[in-house]
Formats: structure tokens, C-alpha cells, sequence
């Protein structure tokens, strides 16, 4: 009987999980990382407030598995991407697929560099796995580009030309320093990427 009823509050936990998770993707969705608000989750979820604690360690741990499961849409769109493309337009074609997809879940995109865990604390391996793949994407372009470089060398440059990326999707959407109509960013982005391209063939051409 003890056992049966730890199975039933073990399906009730992760049927609460599952409805909080539901409830906080949507909600970060619609309103971002801002939106994220226990006392409205709880409502939403139709939950006491202390319910959440008993499903997740804390508000943190709530807010980076929603933000897993964005990382992992995006790194559907972006395997869906280099899926199709030439080898020599990989690069230009993951960062398209990740232009796009800023674009089409912007509030969801933000989230993943807005959150700071409180207190300082370490972000769990499982969460820095899943962001690692997405600078593991990459690697295998880089890897066309410069095959006699060395893995971790390749693994330092993927982490500085998404940076790079990132920086120029990030300024054009918030129009912070200029207005940018979306075919202009579209043009930056694509000039960037080719300009890195060229220059590490270049480099490439020049290794012995």
C-alpha cells in the first residue's frame, strides 16, 4: 500500500511538472523572461504557490528547463538547416536558420541570455551540455574550412564567430543603434559570415 501510494505522488509531481513547464514556456512565449512570476504561474497552473518547490528545486531550475527546451527547437532549426545546405554555405545557412528563428520566438530567444542564476551559482551540467551543442553546430563547418586545426582550437573559434553572430542578430532586433528593416540585417548578417568565411580559407590555403 506505501508503495502504491509513492508510485501516485510520484505521477502527481511529474504531472505538476509537466503543467508548470506548459504554463512557463507559454508564459515566457508570450512576455518573455519579465513574465516569469511564481504567484502567476501557481494561478496558471491552478497550483499553491509552495507546489512549485515540491516539482522544481527552485525558480531557477523552472527557468532553464524552459530555456531547454528552447535551445532544443533551436537546435532543430539549426540541424534542419545544415541538413540542407552545401558544405561551402553551411555557415551562412545556420546563421539564416538562426536569424530566423530569433525572429519567429524572440521573446523565447532573449530568455536564453537574460537569466542569471541567483547567488552566483554553477549552471548544472545538464543545462551547459545542451548549450554547448549549440556552438558544437559549428564545428563540423569549421572543420571543412580548417581541417588541420585542432579540435579546441575549432571549439574557441565556433564560440567566437557565434558571439559575433549573436551580437549582430541582437543589436539589429533591438534597433538600439539604428533602425534595421529586416532585408538590411538580413544583408549584414550574410556579410559578415562571408567575409569570415573568405578569410579563413584564406588562412587554410596558407596552412602546411
Amino acid at each position: 500500500m506505501s508503495e502504491t501510494r509513492t508510485e501516485a505522488g510520484a505521477q502527481r509531481r511529474l504531472k505538476l511538472r509537466e503543467r508548470l513547464l506548459e504554463v512557463a514556456r507559454q508564459s515566457v512565449a508570450e512576455r518573455g523572461l519579465a513574465g516569469l512570476k511564481a504567484r502567476d504561474l501557481a494561478s496558471e497552473a491552478g497550483c499553491a504557490l509552495g507546489a512549485i518547490y515540491t516539482a522544481f528545486d527552485d525558480l531557477d531550475e523552472l527557468t532553464l528547463r524552459v530555456n531547454l527546451s528552447t535551445l532544443e527547437r533551436l537546435g532543430y532549426s539549426l540541424d534542419m538547416a545544415l541538413s540542407q545546405a552545401h558544405p561551402s554555405d553551411a555557415l551562412l545557412a545556420l546563421t539564416r536558420a538562426y536569424l530566423d528563428f530569433a525572429r519567429r520566438e524572440e521573446p523565447s530567444w532573449r530568455a536564453l541570455f537574460e537569466h542569471r542564476l541567483s547567488g552566483g551559482a554553477r549552471v548544472p551540467d545538464w543545462y551547459a551540455d545542451a548549450r554547448n551543442q549549440l556552438f558544437g553546430r559549428l564545428e563540423a563547418p569549421l572543420a571543412q574550412l580548417l581541417p588541420h586545426r585542432d579540435p579546441s582550437s575549432r571549439a574557441r573559434l565556433a564560440r567566437t564567430l557565434f558571439s559575433a553572430v549573436h551580437g549582430v542578430v541582437a543589436l539589429g532586433l533591438e534597433e538600439k543603434l539604428e533602425a534595421t528593416p529586416p532585408e538590411a540585417l538580413d544583408a549584414q548578417l550574410e556579410t559578415l559570415v562571408r567575409l569570415i568565411a573568405e578569410g579563413l580559407a584564406q588562412e587554410a590555403a596558407h596552412e602546411p
